[in-house]
């Protein structure tokens, strides 16, 4: 899809203080920005390298030792049909869309977390979402000829406490885009990010365990991957989804429901008693 790839540089000029005033300043060059092409995908990747937390007694850096679940996700574009009685601009009248694992996320007519804490899940969402994705290809190479998606409002279910890995992997299905992942309800560590097709037999060596950065939302490289680790210590469902709206809106989203933990601050607070009801 075209887009306006043209660099906007902004101007910032400081204020003179009385002593500055007194000498003169017309003489200092203008310092231009030279910034990197706007597809530079290395220049980007070595600077989001660089970024590491502070790792001090005051601010830790409490990555997760050990993992309890390993997840693969692809995140990435395909298609699904057109609706009835309407002309759609995908190939053969299909309509584009997105998906992780290739499960195009479907929003349900009740609330996630209601149904959860009700134990009424049946007929809102299901806990089969798959672990890797269904079928495995060159993700960032010649994309598959079937790149039809699948629908459904499925979730993740983790028991309380648990450590989780997960490393999503951009497709080339449609064009290889960088797509913001954000995750409601924690701060997670990125290990590591690389270009091309994940390799777990070789990339994992590389992960960073000592100081790496902790966020809430990650840029999965374009046709690259990146590896999170967090620990899942909060109760409830939490909403996992790109930040570009439109792919949001075509279903590049899926959610984790984290079950009661034992303790007394460990379980899911009942909604208030005024709470509208969806």
């Amino acid at each position: 899809a075209t887009f306006d790839n043209t660099t906007t540089i902004g101007i910032l000029e400081y204020e003179k203080s009385a002593s500055a005033s007194k000498s003169n300043h017309k003489n200092l060059p203008l310092l231009k920005a030279k910034l990197p092409q706007f597809n530079d995908s290395s220049y980007a990747m070595k600077f989001q390298r660089k970024f590491r937390s502070l790792a001090t007694a005051k601010f830790p850096a409490k990555v997760p030792k050990n993992v309890d679940r390993r997840f693969f996700f692809t995140v990435g574009l395909g298609i699904l049909p057109c609706s009835k009685n309407q002309t759609c601009q995908g190939p053969n009248n299909t309509r584009p869309a997105a998906a992780v694992n290739n499960v195009s996320f479907v929003q349900p007519n009740i609330a996630l977390l209601q149904a959860h804490f009700f134990n009424k899940s049946k007929g809102v969402y299901t806990t089969n979402f798959p672990t890797n994705p269904p079928f495995k290809f060159n993700y960032t190479g010649t994309p598959p000829k079937n790149i039809m998606l699948s629908t459904g409002t499925k979730v993740v279910a983790l028991p309380f406490n648990i450590s989780v890995e997960l490393v999503m992997q951009d497709t080339s299905i449609l064009g290889a885009e960088s797509h913001p992942l954000h995750l409601h309800g924690f701060n997670f560590f990125v290990l590591g990010q690389g270009v091309g097709n994940f390799d777990p037999k070789k990339d994992p060596a590389k992960f960073n365990l000592v100081d790496p950065a902790e966020r809430n939302t990650i840029g999965v490289p374009a046709g690259g991957w990146v590896a999170i680790r967090f620990l899942a210590d909060n109760p409830g469902v939490w909403f996992m989804h790109c930040h570009l709206e439109v792919h949001t809106s075509w279903g590049l989203k899926m959610a984790w429901v984290v079950n009661d933990g034992k303790g007394r601050k460990q379980k899911l607070p009942p909604p208030p008693a005024n709470l509208p009801k969806c």
